[in-house]
């Protein structure tokens, strides 16, 4: 038995996880261990094949979309959202962060596309949750963990949101996930499609990436993983979701921050992509400079400082984080990507030439990263 395998399984054993799919890859030498169950009741062995909500996942793949419009000339960086999103043509923001939401000033200036790109538009989740700007994105945009079929159609929730302040101004300060809702709505609106088609016309198909989308169609829901979170009470995972749940049919409101469903060899194949700045097999998805933009962190000392609590001293790039230094063995300047609220994991790094893959069943109960993704990132490392 591998080590991967036996540190996965002892996770499995103790009750922590259903199951897990694990993937490493240095060049062509891939190492995959799938453990475990699809469900907690064992209904069928977990596969390589099997399917997961990746959640926060999906970030880097929008990010990835926006590149290529803007490589096609429909957006530019530096260029002002309202042109598409009208309803962010005036926006108005608190007078301090802990202000009332109608203590409000205008936007200092316009949101940009770029913004939106490095999760510093003025809208999202602060290290703060007391903050009164920040409820209405919970309770009236519905921002948190994942919930298809609960969110308003594209052109309600923008409407809502233009009536919500912004936290900070344009530009001030990094706030993690609504950027990635907003920068969904966007794209659908430049290219004139639904997010669903423009993501599998432009990055899933070129990719490979056969098993990726907001839904999981009737004939592979065999292969979908139930979803679970920790009981209220502590102690026990129930059931959060089922394959016959809120993924089992295209969603009014498909979510760039946290809408996908995928398989670790899809998401290997992104991260093979980024890795070859921005080729593959068939051709060219992106431009190095653009797969550089995306993988370079954008914020400043300060900034990464504010958001600890989601980046523990790495920064951003575009839809995912970049390490800036060594604070553990995987921590390797450079590293690129993102961890899922849904237990999911999924990261390049340039210095060694890896792609690393954890995909689990078990919603993450709070920013610390869980011990199973630790012990599988010190694997990868030594590797």
């Amino acid at each position: 038995m591998s080590e991967l395998r036996s540190l996965l399984e002892a996770h499995v054993i103790d009750g922590a996880l259903p199951g897990a799919v694990a993937l490493i890859a240095r060049g062509e030498d891939v190492e995959v261990a799938a453990v475990g169950a699809v469900d907690m009741a064992g209904s069928a062995p977990m596969a390589r094949d099997s399917l997961f909500r990746v959640a926060s996942l999906t970030k880097p793949v929008v990010a990835a979309a926006t590149m290529v419009l803007i490589e096609d000339g429909l957006l530019a960086l530096g260029s002002p959202v309202a042109r598409w999103l009208p309803e962010l043509a005036d926006p108005v923001v608190v007078r301090t962060p802990s202000s009332l939401v109608d203590d409000v000033v205008p936007a200092e200036r316009p949101i940009t596309v770029a913004d939106l790109l490095t999760s510093r538009a003025g809208y999202g989740f602060p290290s703060d949750f007391s903050l009164p700007a920040l409820q209405p994105l919970i309770s009236v945009l519905k921002q948190g963990p994942p919930q298809p079929q609960h969110i308003a159609d594209p052109d309600t929730w923008m409407a809502r949101l233009a009536r919500i302040p912004l936290l900070y101004q344009p530009g001030r300060e990094w706030l993690y996930n609504t950027c990635s809702d907003i920068l969904g709505v966007l794209l659908a609106r430049a290219a004139g499609q639904s997010l669903p088609d423009l993501l599998a016309e432009r990055i899933f198909e070129p990719l490979g990436m056969r098993d990726t989308a907001f839904a999981v169609p009737p004939e592979q829901l065999h292969r979908f993983t139930s979803y679970y979170r920790t009981a209220p009470a502590g102690g026990a995972l129930e059931l959060a979701d089922a394959p016959g749940g809120q993924w089992s049919t295209v969603p009014p409101f498909p979510s760039g921050a946290d809408g996908l469903v995928s398989t670790a060899d899809d998401l290997y194949a992104f991260g093979r992509m980024l890795l070859a700045e921005g080729a593959y097999a068939g051709g060219r998805l992106l431009a190095p400079d653009s797969v550089r933009q995306m993988t370079s962190d954008h914020l400043t000392a300060p900034q990464r400082e504010a958001a600890a609590l989601f980046l523990d001293g790495q920064g951003w790039g575009y839809g995912g984080s970049v390490d800036v230094a060594r604070l553990d063995p995987w921590n390797v300047p450079g590293r690129y990507g993102w961890i899922g609220g849904t237990g999911t994991a999924a990261h390049v790094v340039p210095a060694t030439g890896a792609v690393t893959v954890l995909l689990t069943q078990r919603e993450t109960d709070s920013p610390a990263v869980p011990a199973q993704m630790r012990e599988f990132w010190a694997y990868a490392a030594r590797r």
